[in-house]
């Protein structure tokens, strides 16, 4: 891997993380685009840099983190169904649902019609999004870790599913996004942790896989910080509808290709 191509996959992770249009498609898409193999290394990368756009979370909301230690509790029962079921699954999740397209399109194009049919809800008064995350149960919690444990599929996105959650249970946007952002924390460290101790090491230390590791890391911290901060402006004023439009479009257009 180049650095050229680091950069650019570091730009793709921080930018799609927590945007509810899912890194791992875009990781995917882009790596294809770039004209990089799927092997143990790359698949190690794109895992890797993922901890680059945590440490924006952990940078971002430190001190919230600190101030709100209630949401420690909802959080980890957020996280025990994800790691259950990506355990069970880790598998065939990287040897089956990754290696699928048509399935990670099609997941893109679902979750983009959930998107508006959500927010058409919401436009005829048929669900209000009044509640903050003070408000939040223990029971709540383990539904948006269900919920969050739908994007083992590639293409459904993390966030995208875990805000969905939230918002039919009446949180708003905003809210529903930082604690999609709280719960990726334990979520991507653990999924991280397990790669890691099944990968052989030897790869990084192989041509420029070290210096490529870096780059991306460094990159995807860079474009998450920015990202964080612009998608909770955004959703404070707007809605989903826009990534649902997006999600369709690029769907369809990648089905059609």
């Amino acid at each position: 891997m180049s650095p050229l191509q680091a950069f650019i996959l570091g730009i793709v992770e921080g930018i799609t993380e927590f945007l509810p249009i899912s890194s791992t498609a875009h990781l995917i898409i882009t790596s294809e685009f770039l004209g990089l193999t799927q092997n143990e290394f790359t698949s190690f990368f794109e895992v890797f840099i993922q901890s680059g756009a945590i440490l924006a979370v952990v940078f971002l909301y430190f001190r919230y983190i600190l101030s709100h230690k209630e949401l420690i509790k909802p959080v980890i029962t957020s996280f025990i169904p994800t790691a259950i079921i990506g355990l069970l699954l880790h598998s065939t999740i990287k040897s089956t649902f990754f290696n699928s397209h048509s399935l990670i399109y099609s997941s893109l194009i679902v979750i983009g019609v959930a998107f508006l049919i959500l927010e058409y809800f919401v436009k005829n008064g048929q669900l209000k999004l009044t509640k903050s995350l003070k408000n939040i149960t223990l029971k709540e919690a383990l539904a948006f870790g269900f919920f969050q444990a739908c994007a083992v599929v590639p293409g459904v996105s993390r966030a995208g599913a875990v805000m969905m959650g939230a918002m039919i249970q009446g949180y708003k946007r905003e809210e529903a996004a930082i604690y999609s952002f709280l719960l990726a924390i334990p979520t991507i460290l653990a999924a991280g942790v397990l790669d890691f101790l099944k990968t052989d090491l030897s790869i990084i230390t192989q041509s420029d896989n070290g210096s490529a590791l870096l780059i991306g890391f460094i990159v995807s911290f860079i474009t998450a910080y920015a990202a964080i901060k612009w998608l909770i402006g955004y959703l404070q004023r707007n809605t989903l509808v826009i990534f649902g439009v997006y999600r369709i479009i690029l769907g369809i257009t990648l089905l059609a290709s």
